[in-house]
């Protein structure tokens, strides 16, 4: 078999690229039409990823592919076949393009590897097809009033550096088919609820107006997140604090440590939250839950604080009593119990083994009651029965009223902030 070889086209061509483009016959550092009516630039726009979005910088970051459609008759070339020639970025710098640029953009680069990601594609008539792949990340105006339960709605904006109105026309080519999303994307913070265009002119004072481009994209925060870290610790923290009032009175350590305990835990979600937040100068929606809980927390320890002075002052005022009712001490076989107020008159008759001799007259009831009870030897077995139910009284007694309260009042409180803030934000 005999085999043919193909003809190296590059060879058999008689003139260089160029040449069949004649750039070197043309000044492209002119517009096309330079005098003339504004040049058209159409724009069309794929967005391959949404890569982070900052809320202590406010900004966000996105990579995407950004092309421009015009006419440029100095680059029209006889065709037989009517296609199209692609270049990569090497001929770019030696013709016109359009010098759009992103307004409000910290950062962006073009794609470098393993070569520039740039594309230019000629058409016979002079159309122009010019494509890049972009990394931008700009600035986005966000509003935490509401966060986390918050849409935040950016904004990247394309405009011509150099050229106005005058000069240079930009428009979305297609209209809101202009602008391309990949369905793959997503962000481990935000739902993408929309993607649109728009369009508008932007004056400067200095050099005139200019036609500028938005990519608008509208972000839901997802809320699963902060219910995990913050809103569910945060209520257990206020309801752990509850527990003190099912707690003895007179358990001075249990009921400090474990107030103290919930404060600091509040205190540090506090921290932590606000770690990861810019310093706005406004109150957020979860600065009110957080606070609103704190405030719940410490008020559980000040409630305790009150409990105790109302104990102490009560004990001091028992004390008063012994030593005004001290004569009472001598009658022989015979001892002194002081009862609470609370205690019924039958209460004390019911005492196995006790006989009522003398009572504090009825002036002074209010406050306490001191009951002389005299045993008699033979009572001892009913004593001993009649003090087991006595005892078990005096723990249900020890229980101040404002437990009693507060059992009731900061559930059914902080319940009703509940409904009243997720009725609000959400």
């Amino acid at each position: 078999h005999i085999f043919k070889k193909n003809r190296d086209l590059t060879k058999a061509w008689k003139g260089k690229t160029e040449q069949l483009l004649r750039v070197d016959e043309h000044d492209f550092t002119m517009r096309p039409a330079f005098g003339g009516p504004a040049i058209p630039v159409g724009v069309d726009v794929q967005v391959e990823s949404l890569d982070s979005i900052s809320e202590v910088d406010m900004d966000f970051t996105m990579t995407l592919y950004l092309r421009h459609y015009w006419k440029d008759e100095r680059l029209s070339f006889p065709s037989t076949n009517n296609k199209s020639m692609t270049f990569d970025g090497r001929l770019v710098k030696k013709i016109w393009v359009p010098d759009v640029f992103f307004v409000h953009s910290k950062r962006s680069f073009i794609h470098d590897t393993t070569t520039d990601n740039i594309m230019l594609r000629v058409f016979p008539d002079g159309h122009v097809l010019y494509s890049m792949r972009i990394t931008v990340t700009a600035m986005c105006n966000m509003d935490f009033s509401h966060f986390p339960l918050d849409s935040q709605t950016c904004s990247l904006e394309l405009e011509s550096y150099a050229y106005t109105d005058e000069d240079l026309m930009l428009y979305w080519k297609n209209g809101n088919e202009s602008l391309k999303t990949d369905e793959k994307i997503s962000l481990s913070q935000f739902l993408i609820q929309k993607f649109h265009t728009t369009s508008r002119l932007a004056f400067y004072s200095s050099t005139g107006w200019y036609n500028r481009l938005y990519i608008n994209f509208t972000l839901r925060r997802h809320i699963f997140f902060f219910l995990l870290q913050t809103y569910f610790p945060a209520t257990l923290m206020v309801m752990l604090s509850w527990v003190s009032f099912w707690i003895d009175r007179r358990a001075v350590p249990a009921r400090v440590s474990l107030g103290i305990t919930t404060v600091l835990t509040m205190s540090t979600i506090i921290t932590g939250v606000n770690a990861s937040m810019p310093r706005v100068s406004y109150i957020k929606a979860v600065d009110i839950y957080l606070w609103v809980s704190f405030v719940f927390v410490f008020l559980s320890v000040l409630e305790y604080a009150a409990v105790n002075y109302l104990t102490t002052v009560q004990e001091r005022k028992e004390r008063k009593l012994r030593e005004r009712f001290s004569c009472s001490c001598g009658i022989p076989h015979s001892k002194t119990m002081m009862l609470d107020g609370n205690y019924s008159e039958s209460d004390a008759n019911s005492l196995a083994g006790y006989t009522r001799n003398q009572m504090v007259p009825e002036e002074e009831k209010p406050e306490k009651m001191v009951v002389h009870l005299a045993m008699s030897n033979e009572s001892n077995s009913s004593r001993k029965r009649g003090l087991k139910g006595h005892v078990g009284l005096r723990i249900i007694q020890n229980t101040h009223a404002i437990d009693k309260y507060s059992r009731l009042i900061f559930p059914g409180t902080y319940i009703f902030f509940n409904l009243i803030y997720w009725s609000v934000f959400s």
